[in-house]
């Protein structure tokens, strides 16, 4: 007879596409500057190859960080391969890629619109991987830019990201994942570089969650756990906007009882994004969801951690374009120290984010609103770059203009009861109004229309 832990393991089999790997040691990085060192020195113990893929590269600092240790190993003879998403990394300078290919590194753009393929232009390379002689991996959302390093000098933050380092079996399965990707942007890469056999070195047991176009499998994945989840459900996510099937999923886990959480940013580099996601929190709140919106300079994390037992790490973001447009990279890990681990810095996140609430209101629908925060609990300050205070200053100009539209919104309620009564009272009368006003219109309409005309002509006359 099958137990329950087995059929839920059948499911995520099948939910994700993929078997567990057994024997991998594991590093969870959620310090996104460490996170990038830890990269850096990957790529300087590199004997045999490197695969770095990312949506982001960019020619900053920390961008030629990168590039400087690239070029140190292809130089010394290591195979060096870079795959970059070419929307993703629009602004990065031609000359980044040519010192690069110029050292030895060969270079390839994931579905450049020049490639003539407009039907596939949606289609990105979101993943995050590095992989080094097939032994050694990291993967998780981090994208090389100086804003996830941070400039501790010019007190500017790091963005907060996860990442985890593996070592094992595992990473070979994740060069295989780099293997299918690379040969979708040009040639395969050559049999020798997918050769590593790495020995267990470790008690985890990881999936590799490969997101394809249409696959959904992360979005199937937390739709399982959240059916199956007993105690807690806590997730990170950078752009939440998810489909109305995650929301049901999540609301009906919360009315069973399970302690569901959701941490999202407060401030993003996507301000549209935020009042998307912010038109959802009714709905969650009602159901005993705790929301929590991150007071640093933003949140870029995409992680779950069910029960005590299983963590998500990777790039899918829970809206329609990762989950079922782009390419993207997860990690489905079974590990109750790390789930403790990751369980324990969502604690320290949300101590140091708001916490978004309902508050009651006499004859009004509740209100919602940010929770009383101590003032012990502030993040350290901050110093936000000039782009940041731009986003900062497009979200104010929305809240703005959302009470605008709200007054605009009000007045036609008013003028629209207004006719409606006249029309009521004097039919007659208002009928023959609006016939007058829309024959006026028409009128109108319709000389400029004839005056367009004239003039276009007389300025084509020789």
């Amino acid at each position: 007879m099958t137990t329950g832990a087995g059929n839920l393991e059948r499911g995520l089999d099948r939910a994700s596409g993929t078997r567990p790997i057994p024997g991998n040691a594991l590093t969870h990085h959620a310090d996104s500057a460490r996170a990038l060192g830890a990269m850096v020195a990957l790529i300087a113990e590199a004997r045999a190859w490197v695969h770095l893929e990312n949506y982001i590269i960019r020619d900053d600092a920390t961008g030629r960080r990168f590039a400087d240790v690239l070029e140190e190993r292809a130089r010394e003879g290591v195979r060096v391969r870079v795959l970059y998403d070419a929307f993703g990394s629009r602004g990065t300078s031609g000359g980044y890629w040519h010192r690069l290919r110029r050292a030895g590194v060969e270079v390839r753009p994931f579905n450049p619109p020049w490639r003539g393929r407009p039907f596939h232009l949606l289609r990105r390379d979101h993943r995050k991987l590095l992989v080094v002689d097939g032994d050694r991996a990291m993967v998780g959302g981090l994208c090389v830019g100086d804003e996830w390093a941070g400039d501790r000098a010019r007190g500017r933050q790091p963005w907060r990201d996860t990442a985890l380092g593996l070592r094992g079996p595992a990473a070979a399965a994740l060069d295989a994942t780099f293997a299918r990707v690379w040969r979708r942007a040009g040639a395969p890469l050559p049999g020798e570089e997918l050769s590593a056999d790495p020995a267990e070195c470790g008690p985890t047991a990881v999936r590799i969650v490969e997101g394809v176009p249409h696959g959904a499998r992360i979005w199937r994945v937390l739709g399982l756990l959240a059916t199956t989840v007993l105690e807690r459900l806590w997730i990170t996510d950078a752009y939440l906007v998810p489909p109305a099937a995650i929301v049901a999923g999540l609301v009906d886990a919360a009315r069973a009882g399970v302690d569901v959480r959701v941490l999202v940013p407060g401030a993003t580099d996507i301000p549209v994004v935020r009042a998307a996601t912010r038109i959802g929190y009714r709905d969650l709140l009602h159901a005993g969801i705790r929301l929590f919106e991150w007071r640093g300079p933003m949140l870029h994390a995409k992680t779950f951690v069910a029960d005590r037992r299983w963590v998500r790490v990777g790039s899918s973001n829970l809206n329609v374009s990762s989950l079922l447009t782009n390419y993207e990279l997860d990690v489905l890990v079974d590990d109750e120290p790390l789930a403790i681990d990751v369980a324990e810095q969502y604690r320290r996140d949300t101590a140091e984010s708001r916490e978004v609430v309902l508050v009651a209101r006499r004859r009004l629908p509740p209100r919602i609103t940010d929770a009383a925060v101590a003032p012990e609990q502030a993040p350290p300050a901050h110093q936000r770059s000039a782009a940041e205070r731009a986003r900062t200053a497009a979200v104010a100009l929305r809240q703005v203009a959302g009470g605008l539209r709200r007054r605009l919104a009000a007045a036609a309620t008013g003028l629209a009861a207004v006719l409606g009564g006249l029309l009521l009272v004097f039919p007659h009368v208002m009928s023959v109004t609006l016939a007058v006003g829309a024959f006026w219109t028409a009128f109108l309409f319709g000389w400029y229309a004839l005056f367009q005309r004239a003039r276009t002509q007389s300025d084509d006359a020789p």
